[in-house]
């Protein structure tokens, strides 16, 4: 009788009930799949708007998908602004700021953790005590330093503040201190210098350090408003969100060219986030900083 149950319906083992229970991804997906879902939602209502006209827009109630692909606002951006001027203004500011940064970030995190010399203890604590000062404190000090080395109005004024900051020299130290030492004395060993230690054997183990540098002051550089709009005057040396902003304010009602021009500033920063994802997460789990 036993028997004759068994063959009706098998017994299941744990480990069998786990096999029919596993899913193709993680339980987490389906919660974090809907949050990820809501927070997209203004991204993609300022997409979807920006290819709808000006009476979709402005219709009650409100459509929440066009009848049709529209570029006016598009067109109406770049015939009526100097929007590819800005855009090359920021691409310039923000790309001289990324090298910069990753060249002397990469130069002073390798000597503030290899190299002992007199004073580096204090002055890591210095430098990363400017860390903590508000830009409101320090902007009207760099607007007369600038306006004192003749950049203001120029692209300079936005770009030399930049070239370095504490965090990218503080997050490739930290970076480098997680390296094993090893490696270098290996190559010191055969004869490289601490240059060449840096260049040949630290640099190329350091991309995901290297990249989420790059990705953060590409982020910072390229959506700052507050110091573009203090150091420049004229529009042609406008960056982008210094530009849209004062397209806002002259084309409130053109609503497809303010959704337009605000896609155009959007696409740059998440494209340059998507692609450093997965070493930004491997930084931050490498150097045991919290994201």
């Amino acid at each position: 009788m036993t028997a004759a149950v068994d063959l009706v319906e098998p017994r299941t083992t744990p480990e069998v009930r786990a096999t029919r229970l596993r899913l193709p991804f993680s339980a987490w997906h389906l919660l974090l799949a809907p949050l990820a879902l809501l927070f997209a939602i203004p991204l993609l209502w300022l997409v979807i708007s920006s290819v709808m006209t000006n009476a979709q827009i402005n219709q009650f109630p409100p459509a929440l998908w066009p009848n049709g692909i529209h570029f006016d606002g598009y067109s109406y951006v770049f015939g009526n602004s100097l929007f590819p001027r800005w855009f090359t203004n920021s691409l310039i500011v923000s790309v001289t700021a990324v090298v910069a940064n990753l060249v002397f970030g990469a130069l002073a995190g390798y000597a503030f953790a290899r190299l002992r010399f007199g004073g580096s203890r204090v002055l890591l604590v210095l430098m990363l005590a400017t860390m903590a000062i508000p830009f409101q404190l320090t902007m009207i000090p760099t607007f007369i330093v600038m306006r004192q080395l003749g950049l203001i109005d120029t692209l300079g004024a936005l770009i030399l503040p930049s070239l370095v900051t504490p965090f990218a020299v503080f997050l490739m130290r930290q970076f480098f201190l997680s390296l094993p030492r090893e490696l270098e004395e290996a190559a010191w060993i055969d004869g490289c210098s601490t240059l060449g230690v840096l260049v040949r054997i630290v640099l190329p183990l350091s991309r995901p350090a290297l990249a989420t540098v790059a990705v953060l002051t590409f982020l910072t550089t390229w959506n700052d408003l507050t110091w573009p709009l203090i150091a420049i005057n004229h529009d042609t040396q406008y960056t982008l969100q210094l530009g849209l902003t004062t397209f806002q304010g002259l084309h409130h009602t053109n609503w497809a060219a303010v959704m337009a021009g605000n896609v155009i500033v959007v696409v740059p920063v998440l494209l340059a986030f998507l692609g450093a994802q997965k070493t930004f997460i491997q930084s931050v789990t490498a150097t045991g900083l919290k994201a």
